[in-house]
């Protein structure tokens, strides 16, 4: 069962902290402009929106979460990682977002981190599809993983020890397999508040 987030609106029909999906998505939703994040507890939303209310510093970190436009792109790949523990034990896989056959996985690896696993495995997605020949759209929840790909370099505090070694590996392998490729293939955010869990979810919730 997926846990109550709440809702903070520092632009929209009515502004405030609202505590399901459909509230705020009736203040934002064709609202020019919207500014809107949600978060796991009360106290953070609270938090974040008496932190100086709309203004500018704070609008940067509150991105809207999808444009209400925006529609699924049902030919591509969605990513995402299975944890036990952060750190912890990581796998993860990409399925096929339409009919959620899965497409590629990697076995558990015995200490990494969500967004390790995450950059892992969208530049899995992009090395399956350039194999093919193909420019599927790939889709992650983690923002930072996305972030990481774009850079072509992974910034994690995770420490290089005898245990983490192998996660490192592979994230060094996929950093270079960014540096020496190209690719045409969009990588976008899976926006969870619109469109429910990504389609690669393990349910671990």
């Amino acid at each position: 069962m997926a846990k109550q987030k709440f809702y903070v609106v520092w632009k929209g029909r009515k502004t405030g902290i609202f505590p399901t999906w459909a509230e705020c998505e009736a203040q934002v939703k064709g609202f020019t402009g919207a500014r809107f994040k949600s978060f796991a507890t009360k106290a953070e939303a609270e938090k974040a929106f008496n932190e100086g209310g709309f203004k500018q510093s704070s609008a940067k970190r509150a991105e809207p979460l999808a444009t209400f436009d925006e529609e699924i792109d049902y030919d591509s790949i969605s990513v995402d990682v299975g944890c036990r523990g952060n750190p912890g034990i990581v796998e993860y896989k990409g399925v096929d977002t339409r009919t959620g056959e899965v497409l590629f996985s990697h076995d558990e690896i015995h200490i990494g981190t969500n967004n390790m696993g995450e950059f892992l495995a969208i530049v899995h997605g992009l090395a399956y599809t350039k194999q093919r020949g193909e420019t599927k759209t790939i889709y992650s929840d983690s923002l930072t993983a996305i972030k990481w790909v774009k850079q072509k370099k992974v910034n994690s505090s995770l420490k290089r020890t005898e245990e983490t070694a192998y996660i490192w590996s592979l994230v060094e392998r996929a950093e270079r397999w960014l540096q020496t490729n190209t690719y045409q293939n969009k990588v976008k955010k899976w926006h969870t508040e619109k469109w429910g869990e990504i389609k690669a979810d393990y349910g671990r919730k």
